[in-house]
């Protein structure tokens, strides 16, 4: 082969790379280091790695409860990152729990922290964001 022939070869192979570059990227073998699993969700649908709002508020009140229970004190809601209203369900969620703590041991206090923090982050978010500005 010519030194010419090889540079068009060459060539040639340097355009097709790109072109085939992206596709082999894409869905790799499941595993491979800094690959990530295709996913089937549709545009419209929103990602599996998103958190609603009551879903965070469920955790922020179940967290901040727990460690009330532990002694910790409440603070004041803003360095906790709560609203207003997250505020009022913590304080709710709180004095149940001791009180079921009381009558039922520690694993209950938690179960029951889970699911009121749950229900009423729930009914607070049940229409989106509530109204009553950022502190609401």
């Amino acid at each position: 082969m010519t030194t010419g022939g090889a540079r068009r070869q060459g060539a040639a192979l340097a355009l097709a790379l790109p072109a085939v570059g992206p596709a082999a990227g894409c869905g790799g073998q499941p595993g491979a280091q800094g690959d990530v699993p295709e996913t089937r969700a549709s545009a419209n649908s929103p990602s599996p790695a998103a958190t609603s709002p009551a879903q965070l508020c469920t955790r922020i009140i179940g967290y901040w409860s727990r460690r009330a229970l532990t002694g910790a004190t409440y603070g004041d809601h803003q360095s906790m990152g709560l609203s207003d209203g997250q505020y009022e369900i913590l304080r709710k969620v709180v004095d149940a729990a001791r009180a079921e703590r009381e009558r039922a041991g520690a694993r209950a206090a938690d179960r029951l922290i889970d699911r009121r923090a749950q229900e009423s982050c729930e009914e607070r978010y049940r229409k989106g964001e509530p109204t009553g500005g950022p502190w609401g």
